[in-house]
């Protein structure tokens, strides 16, 4: 049988026996897990395209050429479609002009979520909301990767983030307000919804995190805490609940260390040193992590000190359906893989000559721990066994990161050593699972390579598509390796030339899967992949842009077209 019949079998099962799939938020479920089963078609042909950001090349010019913005998913069940797309007004900062520009003028622009519905073939508009919702202020020009807009959908309301930590209620047949969720008694517009709105079937209540900044220091610069961060649920009739995260963590350390400073490399300065303590500041969400909700009714979530030096000090968190405390993991000391193992000693790029070959990360000489950092999407995900995954970050191992894996009762199982701004894919088959993640392997980015020494002896890449069994050992991995850049003109035309030496990373935060185990995955080298169980490509479709591609998501349609996006457009691909 013909790849092309086993899909059609399938899609034809799923949609006689009432299967038709929804993607209705971050990972297109609850669980997060970027799967479907539905069966995916072969993104061959531009089916319709979204243009939803207008200030794409603004933004990537003043970046340098990079693209420093998350984009949400868009939203599908059955012929609808709702996506994010800007207004507003973007303030370049190249050439140099009216200050304040870039990522410090975020919030003059203005985040509406607009409804398609396919008609006759055609994606046809139908209603906006605009939303007053502003990301949190960028820090001090330093995180400038702009904070995800993303809205949930339930069958008959569409969630949108608001102001003051609050949600828009929207009925999603006609964009009509049905209420104004609003958790908190007092209004605050240094209040954000600080990442993507989870909706969960089974009890029909949102989740999604809250972070009140200090409007005067607010991110603790100057050494203040943060006036509060929260998780809230809210029920379809706007009824709202809140769990505060400076009282989740019980045991969260008071003082924190920090790193050494660049003028003690190469790091670890001695065999006994250790880096400077801090205040840790309260704990709070990590931006943009969508909370995840088990099949029990379980809510997982993420949070970190509010000091930012201390990002090594981060929690997967675990809730019970009333927001009161089931456990709280720490990502500390949970890693082995630092100096001497892994990273060597001596040497370009390695840990100081004469440190014990202990697996200590040389930036704290400390065991190393996950971080939890605020440029990145990684969300936890619920696998198919109750367990738990959560992509954090790691600079020690050139800035790959780390994927945790936790069992339902907050155990440490085991890691695999890619992590970055990664939110995997669950495929399940054969009564176990399977995961898929981007592994991009980076040069001179480890630690030591910040003060312009010799970086360590790697080139860029190799970059893979992984796939990893449920115990996060490789099943296999498909390698990029395109040598051109291109660019499509305004008429259709392509423009290539040889890439850069190493080739292209997979600018992907969460891949898609389909019910064949067919992965879909969008490339920095501005293509869309199709990619068959064993690694095998199936097919490549160039959109738009090589290079200054964001990091952004997948999704499945219920007749199986899939929904990519490249330079501030989505993209609907099929046969």
């Amino acid at each position: 049988m013909s790849v092309m019949t086993r899909i059609a079998l399938v899609f034809l099962t799923a949609l006689a026996s009432g299967h038709a799939q929804t993607w209705s938020q971050w990972g297109g479920n609850a669980r997060h897990t970027g799967s479907t089963r539905t069966a995916g078609q072969f993104p061959l042909r531009l089916l319709g395209a979204i243009p939803f950001d207008p200030f794409a090349p603004l933004a990537q010019a003043d970046a340098g050429g990079n693209l420093l913005a998350h984009y949400p998913s868009p939203l599908l069940d059955g012929r609808d479609v709702f996506m994010m797309v800007k207004g507003g007004q973007y303030v370049p900062c190249n050439p140099p002009g009216v200050m304040p520009c870039g990522s410090a003028a975020w919030n003059q622009q203005i985040w509406t979520l607009s409804a398609y519905r396919w008609i006759d073939g055609v994606l046809t508009w139908r209603w906006n909301v605009v939303s007053d919702w502003k990301p949190v202020p960028d820090a001090g020009n330093l995180n400038r990767w702009e904070p995800v807009f993303h809205a949930a959908l339930s069958d008959r309301f569409v969630y949108v983030p608001a102001s003051n930590g609050e949600v828009l209620q929207i009925a999603r047949e006609d964009g009509t307000p049905v209420r104004r969720i609003k958790p908190f008694e007092r209004s605050s517009e240094n209040r954000f919804v600080a990442g993507p709105i989870t909706y969960d079937p089974a009890s029909l209540n949102i989740y999604y995190n809250v972070l009140e900044l200090n409007p005067g220091d607010p991110w603790g610069f100057g050494g203040s805490d943060i006036p509060g961060s929260w998780l809230v649920a809210a029920s379809s009739d706007g009824e709202a609940r809140t769990a505060s995260y400076a009282f989740l963590i019980p045991r969260a350390p008071v003082d924190c260390h920090t790193t050494f400073n660049n003028s003690q490399l190469p790091w670890p300065p001695s065999p006994d040193a250790l880096p400077p303590i801090v205040p840790c500041l309260s704990q709070r969400a990590g931006l943009n992590v969508a909370p995840a909700v088990g099949p029990d009714g379980t809510i997982y979530s993420v949070s970190r000190p509010h000091q930012r030096a201390a990002s090594r000090y981060g929690y997967l968190v675990a809730l019970n359906s009333d927001l009161s405390l089931k456990w709280a993991a720490s990502l500390r000391d949970r890693l082995k893989d630092g100096c001497g193992v892994g990273i060597p000693i001596g040497g370009a790029g390695g840990c100081r000559t004469g440190t014990a070959a202990n697996g200590v990360d040389p930036a704290t000489n400390l065991p190393p721990a996950g971080a939890v950092i605020d440029v990145s999407t990684s969300s936890p995900i619920v696998a198919p066994d109750g367990s738990v995954l959560y992509g954090a970050y790691s600079r020690y191992n050139y800035a790959k990161g780390h994927l945790f894996h936790f069992d339902s009762n907050g155990d440490f199982l085991n890691s695999f050593d890619f992590g970055w701004d990664t939110t995997p894919a669950v495929w399940e088959h054969d009564g176990t699972y399977s995961i898929i993640l981007k592994e991009n392997n980076y040069a001179g980015i480890g630690s030591y390579c910040d003060d312009g020494r010799t970086c360590p002896p790697h080139a860029n890449g190799p970059y893979y598509i992984t796939q990893l069994d449920a115990n996060l050992k490789v099943e296999w991995r498909y390698k990029s390796i395109n040598e051109q850049q291109c660019e499509r003109s305004d008429d259709g035309s392509v423009f290539c030339e040889p890439a850069p030496p190493g080739g292209f990373e997979w600018c992907l935060n969460a891949p898609a899967v389909d019910v064949l185990g067919n992965v879909y995955a969008n490339s920095e080298d501005g293509n869309v992949y199709l990619i068959a169980q064993g690694g095998k490509e199936l097919s490549r479709t160039f959109l738009r842009l090589a290079l200054g591609a964001a990091y952004t998501p997948v999704a499945i349609g219920y007749d199986g077209a899939i929904y990519t996006q490249n330079f501030g457009v989505l993209f609907i691909m099929g046969n």
